[in-house]
């Protein structure tokens, strides 16, 4: 197994009872130990880390145990020989995603690291980094952290200083030996083409709601050598989205199951909520409370202590805290429809409903963005959902809306109208289909629609119900859909628009009646028709029974009359 002394001391710390690691920490040493760390073929280049190290520690802060780790596998390589001989050498990780608690330093340490790979210690010429945010503050936080550096230790080429190595701008930072840049952007897929890029940074990843951006930016890479690509942030309430698919890649690679990945995955967080009860175990979200407290460990320690301790008076910013502080996204319970892990429970293997009874249910509120239909299964105890949905493409143009839409359309979730409205024979040609291939007894709508899509249903021969008071059913179906997710009996198959609209549902309780209703919890980036299709199918549920209609009439058939 190949050393480095700083992984080994990170690593021994742990071993010790010296710190705390969390379950994805935990996991990811013995992925190290267990698969990287013995390849014949890879190494740590002492000289590098050694450098890097060192020129943080003069210019920017001293570092800690835990970025003197991640620098060690920033500049682990793997050496491989072509068959013509001729070696190569590229990092082993090309990827890393760092995410902790807020204050845990992940800005200063990329800062750090950025402005290091453009000097001659890292060797390579026109190593241009790009550190790419959803704001333009956000783009700009390691960069002007640099650009300070650079300046308060004047090391910028000037009339004063003329044989300095810097060349600074409010734009961009060149290194005069290597001619690498450093800019900054914001996170906009449609201006912001891949160049020819070393390395880019993609900041507060919590926000991006796919993939796009990221794989535009990532498009030049592999013209310079050892391109490298950062994720950093801190967890958020955005789910389904780049986070939420990162986590799960990284989560992979530690459960063995994507050992070629060459993401690098540093995940920092408590492993559950009661955790934050005792201090001790914030080191388990912030590694930079790993004991000895250094002198910004322990000022800081202080201020997120005093926070913890102010919820006891303002209950209302635990959410906030549990997300940033502990990097352990936690909602208010009584104000969500279920919890995200609860909505995750939904995705098991639809079971084989073909020629089953079902009820219909639609959501049609408005022809002009978003249309839900589905189709209500029993099997036993389960409830079982089949899901469609259709948007407007100008809609879609015009919208706030933060989801990967597109991307569900791609993959069979939705389908998106390019027409100047979602006419009533998309909806019933739904219905229609499905009702070659399973039992469907009726359709239940609400009244805001129904004398629009009625006529079209009575055409295409199926029975429409339309609920009168839609909002009256709310607290009615209240107790039953409580049942459903805490005891995970709701199954929507891998469906993440789904999962979407029901995360995107809140629970408000009427001060005077007591009465709840469901609302969504932004009215501008947030849409729940799915689930309200869902809810109206929901509301005849008990008039569905459970048998198969091919056996039924094998039944009949068998008998003698």
């Amino acid at each position: 197994m190949i050393q480095n002394e700083h992984v080994t001391y990170y690593i021994d710390q742990y071993k010790k009872g010296e710190i705390l690691f969390n379950e994805e920490r935990k996991q990811l040493v013995e992925y190290l130990e267990n698969y990287v760390l013995l390849l014949d073929n890879v190494f740590f280049d002492e000289e590098k880390i050694k450098n890097c190290i060192k020129y943080i520690d003069k210019y920017f802060f001293e570092t800690q145990p835990f970025q003197k780790f991640l620098i060690a596998f920033v500049f682990l390589f793997e050496q491989e020989t072509l068959p013509d001989g001729e070696e190569i050498i590229s990092p082993y990780f090309n990827e890393f995603l760092i995410t902790l608690g807020r204050g845990g330093g992940k800005n200063g340490w990329i800062s750090g690291v950025s402005n290091f790979m453009q000097t001659p210690y890292h060797g390579i010429a026109a190593y241009d980094i790009s550190i790419v945010a959803n704001s333009e503050e956000q783009a700009k936080t390691s960069f002007d952290e640099v650009y300070n550096m650079i300046v308060d230790h004047q090391l910028f080429k000037s009339s004063e200083t003329p044989y300095e190595p810097f060349k600074i701008s409010k734009t961009e930072i060149v290194n005069l030996d290597t001619r690498s840049k450093l800019k900054f952007n914001t996170s906009n897929a449609k201006t912001k083409d891949g160049g020819r890029e070393g390395c880019v940074i993609f900041d507060e990843i919590h926000i991006y709601e796919d993939s796009k951006m990221v794989d535009v930016k990532r498009g030049g890479l592999g013209k310079v050598p050892h391109a490298r690509t950062f994720y950093i942030g801190t967890d958020g309430h955005v789910r389904e989205g780049f986070m939420d698919s990162q986590k799960n890649r990284a989560l992979a690679i530690l459960n063995g199951k994507e050992l070629e990945d060459r993401l690098f995955p540093f995940i920092c967080k408590l492993d559950k909520a009661e955790e934050v009860n005792a201090h001790v175990n914030y080191q388990k979200a912030n590694p930079m409370f790993h004991p000895p407290l250094c002198k910004y460990a322990h000022v800081l320690f202080k201020e997120v202590h005093g926070e913890f301790k102010k919820l006891r008076y303002n209950p209302n910013g635990r959410s906030e805290f549990m997300t940033k502080r502990m990097n352990f996204p936690e909602v208010d319970e009584s104000k969500v429809l279920a919890t995200w892990k609860e909505i995750l429970a939904t995705n098991r293997e639809m079971p084989d409903v073909s020629q089953r009874m079902c009820i219909g249910g639609v959501d049609y509120a408005t022809v002009k963005d978003f249309a839900a239909v589905g189709l209500l299964f029993r099997k036993g105890e389960e409830y079982i959902w089949k899901a469609h949905s259709f948007v407007r493409e100008e809609f879609l143009k015009k919208s706030a809306i933060k989801a990967p839409i597109r991307e569900w359309h791609e993959q069979g979730y939705l389908t998106i109208v390019d027409e100047p409205s979602i006419h009533p024979t998309i909806i019933v040609n739904w219905f229609v289909e499905m009702r070659e291939r399973y039992g469907l007894e009726k359709v239940i709508m609400d009244n805001y629609r129904a004398d629009l899509l009625r006529p079209y249903f009575e055409a295409a021969g199926i029975e429409v119900e339309v609920i009168k008071n839609p909002r009256a059913i709310h607290d009615l179906l209240h107790p039953r859909i409580e049942t459903i997710f805490a005891n995970e009996l709701l199954i929507l198959g891998d469906n993440p628009l789904m999962r979407w609209y029901i995360n995107n549902v809140a629970v408000k309780v009427n001060v005077s009646t007591g009465k709840r209703e469901y609302i969504k919890k932004d009215e501008f980036t947030r849409k729940t028709d799915g689930f309200h299709a869902f809810l109206h199918a929901l509301y005849r549920a008990d008039e569905i029974v459970d048998f198969d209609i091919d056996e039924a009439f094998d039944l009949l058939d068998a008998l003698d009359f």
